[in-house]
């Protein structure tokens, strides 16, 4: 690559202005941050710069609570909130597989019946013939990486649109769910075993618990000194150390204390927590990677990527591997909630759900800008307006109604943003 071709990746690079190189660009303030009132102003002048991360959905969401709480208090009793975390673990893991192909800028319509199949597949490989249930799982999550891999070589190779082959996909695994499940439409697995008490029982022991509440924190703090050590060893300013503190600080108390509620009723599902766990690997995937940091670039300019030298096939690969991948776990994961395998599994509303709620969370829906924990917060609000609703036995129909129009407003607001953070750009 001659230095005419690297000038002009590098200028288009910084023009498609990925998450990445944003949230770089916005710390040049927190670098020379002093104290707590630093540390505010620099997050103030993010938001103004259209750098609103997280802000709204968390503010959505304590709307969202306060509104179903004031109208019927059990919302909030730790019990419903228990059986809520166990609701959000079967799509937030789809969602998180969503959020891998909006980053890239593309779209998985499939997910849903990728679920319903690999829940299906599961069923009948362990029940009907008689397999290891693992080995089960391991044959359902193939099948979805093979269904990836395959919207993966129609994009890359014939340039067939993601929506135009993934819509194809629905169609065509939604027949192999039903083909699979047979005349009798349904198979019931058995209660007791681990797949299905994971699913409706198992519970992380509350010592246990308290300890994981503590790592994000820690791992927080642990990630911000390294960074300050390195910064420091080549001259450069460092982030204020106060700001890391209480930010590692608050996030150590805010999770113990929802621990601790929790704990007073059942505790923490374990499934939510294989959710988390999953969330974090990818969170450290696409933030410590370089095939994060390609993720990004590609979705924010693919033509600048490829200019600098990322395998953008590959990045397009990984993406839709992933996704279907994740939404054939999802599936999995479903069928240990409701201990059956049916034709109405991922059918319904659960590829809305699943896309509803990486966009909400905070995906871009333009490509790349996004995160992991997108997925979290975006299933989050989702079922809490479903839990809500239920609780004061109303109508299914205004349950989309209303994600219908937080949808909306999270497209809206991601709209605005990205037009902030561009004319701040040219400022």
């Amino acid at each position: 690559m001659n230095n005419r071709t690297q000038h002009a990746a590098r200028h288009e690079t910084h023009a498609s202005s990925p998450p990445s190189t944003l949230l770089d660009r916005s710390d040049i303030r927190v670098k020379h941050a002093d104290g707590v009132g630093d540390v505010l102003a620099a997050f103030v002048d993010r938001i103004r710069a259209g750098d609103v991360g997280s802000l709204p959905v968390i503010v959505g969401l304590i709307l969202i609570w306060t509104v179903f709480t004031s109208l019927n208090p059990v919302f909030l009793s730790a019990n419903n909130l228990v059986n809520l975390l166990f609701d959000c673990s079967t799509v937030g893991v789809i969602s998180l597989g969503i959020v891998c192909v909006l980053l890239v800028g593309q779209i998985d319509l499939s997910v849903g019946s990728m679920s319903g199949f690999a829940s299906a597949l599961v069923g009948m490989l362990w029940v009907n013939h008689g397999w290891p249930v693992w080995l089960a799982i391991v044959i359902a999550i193939a099948a979805g990486a093979l269904a990836g891999g395959l919207y993966a070589l129609l994009f890359n190779r014939l340039g067939m649109p993601s929506f135009v082959s993934t819509l194809a996909g629905l169609l065509a695994i939604l027949g192999l769910q039903l083909y699979v499940l047979g005349a009798a439409g349904s198979i019931n697995l058995p209660y007791g075993a681990t797949l299905v008490d994971l699913g409706q029982l198992m519970i992380i022991p509350p010592v246990v618990s308290h300890l994981l509440g503590l790592l994000p924190g820690a791992a927080m703090l642990m990630a911000g000194m390294r960074t300050r050590t390195r910064r420091r060893a080549v001259n450069l300013s460092v982030p204020s150390l106060a700001g890391l503190l209480i930010r590692s600080a608050a996030m150590s108390v805010f999770l113990e204390i929802v621990v601790a509620y929790l704990n007073r009723g059942r505790g923490v599902p374990l499934m939510f927590g294989i959710f988390l766990g999953l969330t974090v690997v990818m969170h450290y995937a696409l933030t410590r990677t370089r095939w994060g940091r390609s993720m990004h670039a590609v979705g924010g300019n693919h033509e600048a990527a490829r200019r600098a030298g990322i395998k953008v096939g590959a990045i397009y690969t990984s993406a839709f591997v992933l996704c279907a991948s994740l939404a054939a776990l999802g599936g999995v994961l479903t069928a240990a909630r409701l201990a059956s395998a049916s034709q109405q599994a991922g059918t319904g509303d659960v590829n809305l759900n699943a896309i509803a709620a990486a966009v909400i969370g905070g995906t871009s829906l333009f490509g790349g800008r996004g995160s992991a924990y997108s997925a979290v917060l975006g299933i989050i609000v989702i079922q809490s307006i479903a839990s809500g609703l239920t609780l004061l036995n109303l109508s299914s129909s205004l349950r989309f109604m209303i994600t219908g129009a937080v949808l909306a407003i999270a497209v809206i607001v991601d709209s605005l943003a990205r037009q902030s953070r561009m004319s701040h750009g040219r400022a």
